[in-house]
Parts: structure tokens; C-alpha cells; sequence
């Protein structure tokens, strides 16, 4: 068994807007491209154009049709560790292989210890632990350690790479446990969700929903378009036949 700490300095985690994603993956590949360099490193990839693919991914991104009163709507949904503060992942682990920084509440592994029991994986309801089965150890999302604290980096750069390549910045950094935070604030005005936290676990991360949709629907004040009329000939034709 793994211990955590009584208190951390922070709490630094990711809100990510379900209302501006558009699942265009940006995230997913800027992590795997930044971190297969990076802290973890390497992100292993076994077979990518085969027929057994595997390897290790960090965040994904999964897209859902949600029905409401108005119709439907798509909602990505980008899932990644969510640096929680009682994380079952680091409690369950028998070498210390995984832990939790008191200094800014990141769940990181230390490789050197990971005898890739996969307890951890097991424990986590989110996901998030990949097993890297070309070395044999496990490995997660680190909010990029090596970056954001890195000052050879201009400051609007040390954030994880997810965040610095989303093109709509549904992503978000920020120390989650000072209210002043811009990020809380925005987790306050938005009513920013912890994912599933009736099982105790206190994920860091935080989800904002898609806001409401209007009920009415835009005023349109340009006139409605004549009917195209039927075009003779061979023209007419293909024109039908291209409508059928």
C-alpha cells in the first residue's frame, strides 16, 4: 500500500469545456507527439497500420449523441487521469510505483518501481492507467511535469500540451485548489462536474456541460428561395437523376 499526502501545496488538474469541443483531436495527438519525447517517454506504438494496434495513449476523445427536447446534439468527451485527490490507483499500489506530489497534487508513476502488477489500472474507474506492453510498465498522463515547469518555455507555453494545441480552447490549466484561480472561477460561473464523485475518489478535473440550447430559433429576414425550375434536356436529366 501506497500512502498520500495529509494536504498538497496545489491542486493543479485541467477543466474542459463540453460546450467548444469539437473533437478534432488536436489534444490527443499534441500529447502523444509531446510526451513520447517527454516524461513517460516512449509512448510505445505496436502495428499502427496492422491488424493488432496497440499502444499507449494518454487521452482520448469520445463523441456521443445526446437527445434533448429540441432534437439531438453531439458532445465529445475528452478522458484522461483525472489526478484525483484520493486516488485508489496510488493507495493500491505494493511497491510506491505510483504516487501523488504534495507539492502540486499531480499523480505521477515512477517507472523504476512499476512492476506492472496493473492493481492500479484495475482500481482506476476512469481509464486512465495504460499499460505499455513493450516495457512492461504502466504509465498516464503526467499534465505534462516537463513542461509546465519548465523555463526555457515563455510562460503562456508552460501548459500541457493539450491545452496549448486545443483550437478552441475548451481546455484549461490552472491550480484548481485557490478559488481566486482563474480556472475555479470558471468552474464557479459555469458549474463546472466532477466526473462520477459519488464514488469517493474527489477527482481534481472538472467538466463544464454544454450550455441550453435557445428554444427559438433564429429570426430569418431574408426571403424564402423560389423553387428551382426543372431543367429540360439532357440536363434535366442528370439533374434528376443526380436528385433521386
Amino acid at each position: 500500500m501506497t500512502c498520500l499526502p495529509a494536504r498538497t501545496e496545489k491542486k493543479l488538474g485541467l477543466v474542459i469545456d463540453l460546450d467548444t469541443c469539437v473533437g478534432c483531436q488536436a489534444c490527443v495527438t499534441a500529447c502523444k507527439e509531446w510526451n513520447t519525447g517527454g516524461h513517460m517517454a516512449p509512448l510505445t506504438d505496436i502495428d499502427p497500420y496492422g491488424g493488432h494496434v496497440d499502444g499507449v495513449w494518454f487521452n482520448r476523445v469520445h463523441t456521443y449523441e445526446h437527445m434533448t427536447e429540441l432534437g439531438g446534439r453531439t458532445v465529445n468527451f475528452p478522458r484522461s487521469c483525472l489526478h484525483c485527490e484520493q486516488p485508489a490507483c496510488v493507495t493500491v499500489c505494493p511497491t510506491g510505483a505510483s504516487y501523488k506530489r504534495a507539492s502540486d497534487g499531480i499523480v505521477l508513476v515512477d517507472e523504476d518501481k512499476c512492476i506492472g502488477c496493473k492493481l492500479c489500472s484495475w482500481a482506476c474507474p476512469y481509464g486512465a492507467r495504460k499499460f505499455d506492453t513493450d516495457v512492461g510498465v504502466m504509465k498516464k498522463c503526467t499534465l505534462c511535469v516537463d513542461r509546465i515547469y519548465n523555463d526555457n518555455l515563455a510562460a503562456e507555453d508552460r501548459v500541457p500540451a493539450c491545452v496549448a494545441a486545443c483550437p478552441t480552447s475548451a481546455r484549461h490549466f490552472g491550480d484548481l485548489g485557490d478559488p481566486a484561480s482563474a480556472i475555479s472561477q470558471l468552474v464557479e460561473e459555469r458549474g463546472g462536474v466532477a466526473l462520477m464523485p459519488e464514488l469517493g475518489y474527489k477527482p481534481t478535473n472538472r467538466y463544464l456541460p454544454p450550455r441550453a440550447r435557445s428554444q427559438r430559433a433564429a429570426k430569418m429576414d431574408a426571403p424564402a428561395l423560389e423553387p428551382i425550375r426543372a431543367e429540360g434536356g439532357f440536363l434535366g436529366w442528370i439533374d434528376r437523376m443526380l436528385s433521386n
